[in-house]
């Protein structure tokens, strides 16, 4: 579903107001027999013979079923590199998501702002996600320290954790856990055009 929303905007931007699913199909390489039922479970109205579905309806259907119309507040632990760059990063909102506050130990960090965000200590994570009923928490810590930060969290009753340290997390099970592992994801990468420069030569 984000993949056709991304697509739908792009047409959306076009000032394109209808679209058949195999258009959709054929930008995406998917079948275009599924992309229609998808269309079809979703969509609010039945989609035209020829013309296809309303691009501003699919839009407004699919934002819905995601969530995407009710942003969900987030905070993020570790405000380095990948921490400031997620913090400019302007399309979350678009998700769904709002970060409204960011943690670090340094005390250079705190008390400093990016993207107009606010780096608090980390030691008031689990008071502040709890007085604000803050449910998404972003790890860019490094490993050692995940575990510490994801109990923080985990104790201010967020329940879904966006982990990019390098480490398994031990969570009960009510948490959700999505892990970007940047450095096993380059690996694969290098693996396979390794093996496809092998194979051209």
């Amino acid at each position: 579903m984000p993949y056709y929303i991304q697509q739908l905007r792009i047409l959306q931007s076009e000032n394109v107001e209808t679209v058949s699913a195999p258009k959709i199909a054929e930008r995406l390489n998917l079948n275009e027999v599924q992309v229609r039922k998808d269309f079809a479970a979703v969509s609010s109205s039945k989609g035209k013979p020829k013309a296809g579905f309303s691009v501003n309806d699919l839009i407004d259907n699919i934002e819905e079923l995601l969530g995407y119309n009710n942003a969900d507040e987030a905070v993020i632990v570790g405000a380095g590199s990948l921490a400031q760059a997620i913090l400019a990063h302007e399309g979350f909102r678009k998700f769904g998501i709002n970060i409204v506050a960011a943690f670090d130990v340094d005390p250079y960090r705190i008390g400093s702002t990016i993207n107009e965000i606010k780096v608090l200590s980390s030691d008031k994570i689990s008071d502040l996600c709890r007085r604000m009923n803050i449910h998404i928490g972003i790890i860019t810590v490094p490993a050692k320290e995940a575990q510490v930060v994801c109990d923080q969290l985990v104790a201010g009753g967020v329940l879904a954790i966006w982990n990019f340290a390098p480490v398994h997390l031990s969570v009960p099970d009510h948490i959700l856990v999505q892990n970007e592992n940047l450095a096993a994801s380059l690996a694969v990468l290098s693996k396979h055009l390794k093996q496809a420069m092998k194979e051209k030569r």
